[in-house]
């Protein structure tokens, strides 16, 4: 696989080039493009005809990273990106994907770069506003848990949470950091926010909003705040796995839509 190089970081990136329209996907916080696969979030399993680009963010999976808690606000993860579309995309609008902090990434750099994208799709949006501050407290909590306790006890506490009722099908996996970074990134997920209202409602491009109940870390009033404020965006929320299981065919019509289809 092709690395790249951001400040302070190496990528680790691949292309699945089929021609066609050309979309990015991201993943979240603690995982990777290949543990997103193995959680039913790897939602460009069911493109084709596009040119997929898929890679690690710093710190995560096959990338490096610094224990620097600021290179990980998502306002740095989204410079990466918008690095990255400049290398592979050149003067090209893309159709971007992601969960979590994955769709965190994309909105500011929707915001910083409105014109790089023709559509989003944005999966499960984190805590953000006025639901943020709690979220990180239990960030900053479970990096002293890993510093005092270890990377397994962290895994524990997160096995051992309510699951939501749509991913109750999903394998049980870890975190695809290093332990001794594992802090760092969680303290840096602490520092970050989703970007101000009035900058989100200025992002113009068809964006479609995909949440699931009863998860804290993702509340459903994320992605209806987001609906409210994007001009063009639409919402579903699953309650099953099954609702899950059909978001790659609504990616793929998505980018049929974002390509003019």
């Amino acid at each position: 696989m092709p690395t790249f190089q951001v400040p302070g970081a190496e990528l680790d990136v691949e292309l699945s080039d089929e021609g066609g329209h050309p979309v990015v996907q991201l993943h979240g916080l603690t995982s990777s493009r290949h543990r997103d696969r193995l959680l039913d979030l790897d939602l460009g399993r069911g493109l084709s005809g596009t040119r997929l680009l898929r890679y690690d963010a710093r710190g995560h999976g096959r990338s490096t990273g610094r224990p620097v808690p600021q290179d990980y606000h998502w306002a740095v993860l989204a410079d990466d990106l918008l690095r990255l579309l400049d290398a592979w995309f050149p003067g090209e609008k893309v159709h971007g994907v992601g969960p979590s902090m994955g769709c965190a990434t994309l909105l500011h750099a929707a915001v910083r770069d409105p014109d790089r994208f023709s559509g989003l799709t944005l999966l499960v949006p984190p805590t953000s506003w006025e639901t943020r501050a709690a979220k990180a407290d239990d960030y900053r909590a479970a990096a002293e848990v890993v510093e005092t306790q270890g990377m397994a006890a962290f895994v524990e506490a997160g096995r051992t949470a309510p699951r939501p009722p749509a991913t109750v099908d999903s394998p049980e996996t870890v975190p695809v950091v290093g332990e001794e970074l594992l802090p760092t990134l969680l303290r840096g997920a602490a520092l970050t926010d989703l970007p101000a209202r009035r900058d989100v409602a200025r992002i113009g491009v068809p964006v479609t909003i995909l949440a699931w109940v009863d998860d804290p870390a993702h509340p459903v009033s994320t992605a209806e705040a987001l609906l409210e404020l994007l001009p063009d965006a639409t919402l579903e929320v699953a309650r099953t796995p099954a609702d899950v299981g059909r978001w790659p065919q609504i990616l793929m019509a998505d980018v049929t839509r974002a390509a003019g289809g």
